[in-house]
This record gives C-alpha cells, sequence and structure tokens, in this order.
C-alpha cells in the first residue's frame, strides 16, 4: 500500500500526531510524510491511502492545508481512500464551529476521494502539549485506516 500523509503544524502538535500515525503503518507499506506546502498534487494518482492534517484554527484548517486540498484535481483521487485529522482542543464553542477534520473530510469527498475514516486529537491548550496518550492513540488510528 502506498501512502502520503499531508499535514501541517503551528506548534508542533500536528506534526507529531503525523508522524505517529506515519511510524505506525509498517511494511510492506509506503509511506511518505509531507508538509503541505510541500505536498504535490501530481503524486496522488498512485496512492492507496491520502492522509491529511492540520490543526483547527476558528473551525477551519489552516491556509497550507486549505490551498493543498484546491490544488488536488477531481479526478486524481476517485477511488483513492482519504482520511482526514486534525489536533483540537475539547470546547463547547465546537459545536457552533465546528473542526478542521469535518471540512477536511468533506473537501476530500467532494473530490470522489473514498473516505474511510476522520478523527480529532487533543492537546491542553492552544500551543499544546498534546494530551496524555494520544500518539497511542494516533498509531491505533493508523492500524484502523489500513486496514
Amino acid at each position: 500500500m502506498k501512502v502520503l500523509i499531508v499535514y501541517d503544524s503551528v506548534y508542533g502538535n500536528t506534526e507529531q500526531i503525523a508522524r505517529a500515525i506515519g511510524g505506525a503503518i509498517t511494511l510492506p507499506n509506503e509511506v511518505k510524510i509531507v508538509r503541505a506546502g510541500e505536498a504535490n498534487p501530481s503524486e496522488l494518482g498512485t496512492l492507496d491511502l491520502l492522509v491529511i492534517g492540520s490543526p483547527t484554527q476558528g473551525g477551519r484548517p489552516t491556509s497550507p492545508v486549505r490551498g493543498f486540498l484546491d490544488k488536488i484535481p477531481s479526478t486524481v483521487i476517485k477511488d483513492v481512500k482519504v482520511a482526514a485529522f486534525d489536533t483540537r482542543i475539547p470546547s463547547k464553542w465546537a459545536g457552533i464551529f465546528g473542526y478542521a477534520a469535518g471540512r477536511i473530510a468533506k473537501t476530500l469527498k467532494g473530490k470522489c476521494g473514498d473516505l474511510v475514516a476522520s478523527e480529532g486529537f487533543f492537546v491542553k491548550g492552544t500551543e499544546g502539549p498534546l494530551k496524555e496518550g494520544e500518539l497511542e492513540r494516533a498509531a491505533a488510528w493508523a492500524k484502523e485506516i489500513t486496514r
């Protein structure tokens, strides 16, 4: 299975989650982890699984992730398995604004991706750190989405 993990990270928390996901996807899988600003949409046609993650900012993914999503042609990820994740602060306001993972997932589905999962990982404050156990939870989630 060929897997691409595209992420953006402001304080390093989302990068830690992306790397935990990538590290849990073991051989014979081929895994590439890249920041959203460095990702090349032309690579997407050869993938089996595309995972995109972002910190939640105002209920949305960051600008680099949105920019990457905008560059994905609809036909390129048709029938490719896709998954979305975010890092977030537990908040009562989330019901109003939502989280980045849901918006990423909706965009990927709108571009004909086969959505297999969407998940949120928690940080203790705006800058983090990650809540205890989130890296392990990310690794377990990676195993689920690659079955």
